[in-house]
Formats: C-alpha cells, structure tokens, sequence
C-alpha cells in the first residue's frame, strides 16, 4: 500500500456526476493523467449495456491506473444496483494487494448521486471509504440555453394557481439532484458558452442550489486536480444538506428514459451518419448518442459521442484483434424514444 495513507486511514472517494454529455470522462481523463502521485482506481457507469467512457479511459491507463484499476459497471444505473454491483466491487479493491491512494467514480449521466452517498453507510465500507466530495459537471452552453433547468418562478406560479399541474420534466429533476448534491459545480464547455453563457449558466445553478457552493468554468477537462481533489467533505455524513427530488422514497425509477443500440454495417463516409445523429436530435429529441464506427479501409475505430445534435468524431484506436462491430448507443426521453424510427433513420445511411 502507498504511503499516503496508513491501514486506518479511510480512502477517498470523488463522486463526479453530471448530465449526458457534461464532459465526466474528460475530467477523469485529466484526473489521471495529473495524479500528482496517487495510486487511482475508477469505477465508470453508463446507462445502457455498451459501455464507451470505460475502455475511453483504458487508452489512458498507465503506472498511476493501471487498467485492472479501471472497472465498467454497464449493467443499470449505479444508484440502482448498490448491492449488486456497488458495494462488491468496492470490496474487492480494498482486498488488493496494493489498495488505491484515491477512488474515481464517473456515474451514468441519468443517475441520482444521493442513493450512491447513502452506501457508504453500508458496515462493509464505511470504515474503510469515505466521500472526499461530490463534482457536478454541467454543461455551460446548454443551461445557458435553458435546456435542462426549468423556470422555477413561473412553475411554482403556475402550480399554485393549479395543484394538478406539473411542469418540471423528468430531465429537470435528475440535474437538480445531481448539482444539490453536489460540493463542487464545474461548468462545462466554457469555451462553447463564452463569457455572457457562463454568467448566464451561472445564474440558473446558483438559484437553484440549497446551499453556497463554489461554480467554476472547464474547457477539456482541465483543472488543476488540488481543486477538485482532497476537498475532505465526508458527504456521507453530510445527507441532510443533499436535498433530492427523490427524499423518502424507495428506489429511482429511470422509466422516464430509454437506450437503444443500434448495430450498423461498415460505412464507406462518415458525413451521412453525422447528419443522421443530427436529425435525430432535432427530429425526435434524442438526448445522447455514442458508440464505435468501422469505416472502410481505415484500420481505426471512429468513435462518436453526440450531445443533442453538437456531434464530436475522431479515430480513437485501432481495431487490432477485436471484431470491426459497429454499435451506438441512443438514449432519449421514453416518450421520444421511437426504436423504428430512429434504426430507419441510422440503418438508412449509405454503407
């Protein structure tokens, strides 16, 4: 074990959440690559059964993670399957050899961070783990735009005038309870927004966070990591000043939202699939696509990661010994996830 802690010394624990697309995995790229000496792990969760940001973060894997420190849970959102996929994993890092300095833990961008905080208390952990601190990522550009915050005044107005009523979508509520949980609140794509955007954004997450918090702008993911690591919060401890959507009940139900993947045959051009992601999220609302492309004669894999219609593509690796399988993953509302429609829309590019 690394000498930065002893054996009764607890190991730290970040949390970092944020929406679809928020930039989670730049982060913990950079995380990685700046450990400053810490032996890291990292727990990824997505949404879905295909994971991406996990085997992202393996092409980053060196002597401070190395890959066997990296661990895909791609089975259910982490808040729901605390017993089942939680809680054993993290016993079976503490059984290593060589335990981790510090644990990273990218949740699925439609998770709840509450019920995950609410684990450490389980006897099996609590005394060897605790949360050094919640970091929520929101997109700057986007809750600038209002996409994914409502307008508070005018909904609590319109519900007092009728009690039937209810306006804050199921999008709504996952963003709130990810920045009220939060200790820290990174604004994402500050270039994109630019300087009237962050203010803007600014002025949305400060009205809605129950308590002071600090907000600060990223671009890439960079930021020196003695900001966002070693923040001591203990947030396990700290429940009551986490206030949820979701306080008092059982389970989070993610009913609200669908995944579909969507396999593909290899493509000659890469543009018409572009253009078809983004029709899909202008026509039909889709919140989020990625995935891995075979494209002919290219020995390496297209990655894609889409957020609404702003689509980001690159060769990310080669293809080497695994099959040339091109999948995508398509997460969208439930009511404007339309399978047909959008494997028509998908399966309709010129291969």
């Amino acid at each position: 074990m690394s000498d930065l802690h002893s054996d009764l010394a607890k190991i730290p624990v970040t949390v970092i959440t944020g929406f679809l697309g928020a930039g989670k995995t730049s982060l913990i790229r950079h995380l990685m690559a700046n450990a400053g000496g810490r032996k890291l792990a990292v727990l990824v969760n997505e949404f879905g059964t295909v994971g991406v940001d996990g085997e992202i973060l393996r092409q980053c894997a060196d002597e401070n993670c190395p890959d066997e420190n990296i661990v895909e849970l791609a089975n259910g959102c982490l808040c729901c399957t605390v017993a089942d996929e939680f809680i054993p994993t993290i016993e079976a890092l503490m059984a290593r050899p060589q335990k981790p300095d510090h644990i990273l833990i990218e949740t699925s961008g439609l998770a709840l961070p509450k019920p995950l905080l609410k684990a450490f208390d389980w006897p099996a952990i609590r005394s060897k783990i605790t949360v050094d601190g919640v970091i929520a990522l929101a997109d700057a550009e986007a809750v600038a735009a209002g996409r994914f915050a409502p307008d508070v005044a005018a909904v609590d107005a319109q519900r007092l005038a009728d009690d039937s009523l209810d306006h804050e979508t199921p999008l709504s509520e996952v963003f709130e309870d990810q920045i009220s949980c939060a200790d820290l609140v990174l604004l994402s794509k500050a270039d994109l927004a630019g300087t009237t955007g962050l203010a803007a954004a600014r002025t949305v997450i400060e009205a809605e966070l129950p308590r002071k918090l600090p907000i600060l702008p990223l671009t890439e993911g960079v930021i020196d990591p003695r900001i966002v690591l070693g923040l001591n919060a203990a947030a396990e401890d700290d429940l009551a000043a986490r206030p949820s959507h979701h306080d008092g009940a059982d389970d989070h139900e993610h009913d609200d939202f669908d995944t579909v993947v969507i396999e593909l045959p290899e493509i000659d051009d890469p543009v018409p699939l572009i253009a078809a992601i983004e029709r899909l999220a202008r026509d039909q609302n889709i919140l989020r696509v990625k995935g891995h492309i075979a494209v002919t004669g290219k020995p390496m894999r297209l990655l894609i990661q889409a957020v609404g219609d702003r689509v980001r593509h690159q060769f990310d690796r080669p293809w080497g010994a695994d099959p040339r399988r091109s999948a995508l993953v398509v997460i969208g509302e439930h009511d404007d996830v339309n399978e047909d429609a959008i494997r028509a829309e998908l399966l309709g590019v010129p291969a």
